[in-house]
C-alpha cells in the first residue's frame, strides 16, 4: 500500500490541506464523470445550435449569434474547469469569504444598475452575466468551508442555525428582490442540505424545515409571479389544457415527438410560439426531436452525473470534499429535475437552466466550475490522501454521555 498522509483535525487546531506524500503521484480524475460530462457538453452544442437559430435571428438579427456565444462560454468554462481540477480544494478556505463578499456585491450591483430584461433585474454588461447563478456556487463553498470549520458546534444555536439564517437570507434576499423566485429557493435549499449533512441538531433542522414552509407561502401570497405560477401549476393537475401557455406549448412538443422524435432539427413547436426554446424550453425541443428515446437517455445521463458525484463525496478525503461534493452535485440535479419536472407540469413554472444543455454563459461557466472542483476531489480521493478525526463514515452516530444522562455528541456528517 502506498504511503498515507494524515493530519490532525482536533477542536482548536487550524489544520494544514491535505497533500500527497513526496514521490506519490497526483490521483487520476473520474474517468467516467468526465466522459459524461464530455457527452453533455457536445449533445447540448448541437441542442442549442437546433433550438436557437431561429430563435436568435428573431430577436438578435443574427442566427448564429446564441450558438456563437455558447461556445465562447463553453471555451471559457473548459478552461476554468481544467484549473480547479488541478488546484487543491483546501484552498477554498482561503477564499470563501473574499468570494462572498464579491458574490454579493455584484447581486446588490445588479440591483442598482437596473438593466431589466423580461420584466425582471438579473443580469450585468448586457446581459452577458448573470450573479444569480454564481451565487448558487459561492454558497455552496462558502457553507461547505464554514460548516467544516464549525462542525464541533454546530448543535448550538449561535453557530448553527443564526449565522445560516443570515448568510442564505442576506444572498436568497438578494436574489428574490430580483425578482428570481426560483434562483433564491435553489440557494435556500442548498443551505439547508448542507446542514442537514454537516450534521445540523435535528431540532434545528425541523425548525428550519418548518421556517421555510411559512416563508414559502407567504412568499406565494405576496408574489403576484409566485401566486400566478401556483395557481397555474394547480390548474394543470387538475386539467393539463388549463395548466399555462409555456406548459401546454411543452406538452404539444412532447406529444408530437413520439417515442423516436422528427429528427435533430426537425422540431416545429420552436418555430410556433414554445418560450425561449434555447434556455428554459430546450429539454421540449430534445422531447421533439429526439423522442421519448432521446429524453430519457438525457435523464440518464443527469442520473450517471449524480451517481459519480456522490460517489465522489463518499471517498472525498475529509469532511470539506464531502461537503463541496455532495453541494455540487445536489445543486446540478436538482437544477436539471426541476427544469424537466416544470416542462412536464409535476412542478410550478420555475427559471431553473438545464446544466451543461441551455443556452447561457453564467449557467455554464458554474456549472463546469463544479465539475473542475468535482474532479480535483476525486484525483485526491484517488491520490490515496486521508484524514484522522473527522466523520468518514456518512451513517455514523456516536453517543458517549447517553448513559450519564448528559448531552450526546452531535451526529457530525449524515448521508
Amino acid at each position: 500500500m502506498g504511503t498515507r498522509v494524515y493530519r490532525d483535525t482536533s477542536v482548536g487546531v487550524n489544520p494544514s490541506p491535505v497533500s500527497v506524500a513526496p514521490g506519490k503521484p497526483a490521483g487520476e480524475v473520474d474517468l467516467l464523470l468526465l466522459l459524461v460530462m464530455l457527452i453533455f457538453l457536445v449533445f447540448g452544442l448541437l441542442m442549442v445550435y437546433s433550438a436557437s437559430t431561429d430563435f436568435s435571428m428573431l430577436i438578435y438579427k443574427a442566427p448564429m449569434h446564441m450558438f456563437n456565444r455558447q461556445v465562447i462560454w463553453l471555451g471559457l468554462g473548459l478552461v476554468a474547469a481544467y484549473i480547479l481540477s488541478r488546484t487543491d480544494y483546501h484552498y477554498w478556505r482561503k477564499l470563501s469569504v473574499p468570494l462572498m463578499l464579491g458574490t454579493i456585491t455584484l447581486l446588490a450591483v445588479v440591483l442598482f444598475v437596473n438593466e431589466i430584461r423580461n420584466g425582471a433585474v438579473r443580469t450585468l454588461l448586457g446581459g452577458s452575466i448573470q450573479p444569480s447563478e454564481l451565487a448558487k456556487v459561492v454558497t455552496i463553498i462558502y457553507l461547505s468551508v464554514w460548516m467544516h470549520s464549525k462542525r464541533e458546534q454546530m448543535h448550538e444555536l449561535q453557530w448553527g442555525l443564526f449565522p445560516l439564517g443570515i448568510i442564505l437570507g442576506i444572498v436568497g434576499g438578494l436574489i428574490y428582490i430580483q425578482p428570481d423566485l426560483s434562483a433564491a429557493a435553489t440557494v435556500f435549499a442548498l443551505g439547508g442540505l448542507l446542514f442537514f449533512l454537516a450534521g445540523g441538531d435535528l431540532r434545528q433542522i425541523i425548525f428550519l424545515l418548518i421556517l421555510a414552509i411559512i416563508v414559502g407561502m407567504i412568499v406565494v401570497q405576496i408574489s403576484s409571479t409566485g401566486h400566478q405560477r401556483v395557481n397555474d401549476y394547480l390548474e394543470g393537475l387538475k386539467d393539463p389544457t388549463m395548466a399555462s401557455y409555456h406548459v401546454r406549448r411543452a406538452f404539444e412538443a412532447i406529444v408530437k415527438g413520439g417515442w423516436f422524435g422528427r429528427g435533430l432539427g426537425n422540431a416545429t413547436t420552436k418555430l410556433t410560439g414554445l418560450p425561449v426554446p434555447p434556455t428554459d424550453s430546450i429539454f421540449a425541443v430534445i422531447a421533439e426531436e429526439l423522442g421519448w428515446v432521446g429524453a430519457s437517455a438525457t435523464v440518464l445521463l443527469y442520473v450517471l452525473l449524480a451517481w459519480r458525484g456522490l460517489r465522489i463525496a463518499e471517498k472525498a478525503p475529509d469532511m470539506l470534499g464531502s461537503l463541496l461534493a455532495s453541494g455540487l452535485t445536489f445543486w446540478l440535479a436538482m437544477e436539471a429535475v426541476i427544469n424537466m419536472l416544470v416542462m412536464v407540469g409535476l412542478m410550478p413554472f420555475a427559471g431553473n437552466a438545464l446544466p451543461f444543455i441551455s443556452a447561457g454563459g453564467s449557467n455554464m461557466l458554474a456549472s463546469l466550475t463544479a465539475i473542475g472542483i468535482l474532479l480535483n476531489i476525486s484525483r485526491q480521493a484517488d491520490a490515496g490522501t486521508e484524514t484522522t478525526n473527522e466523520w468518514r463514515n456518512l451513517g455514523a452516530t456516536v453517543d458517549l454521555r447517553g448513559r450519564n444522562r448528559r448531552r450526546s455528541l452531535p451526529r457530525l456528517v449524515r448521508s
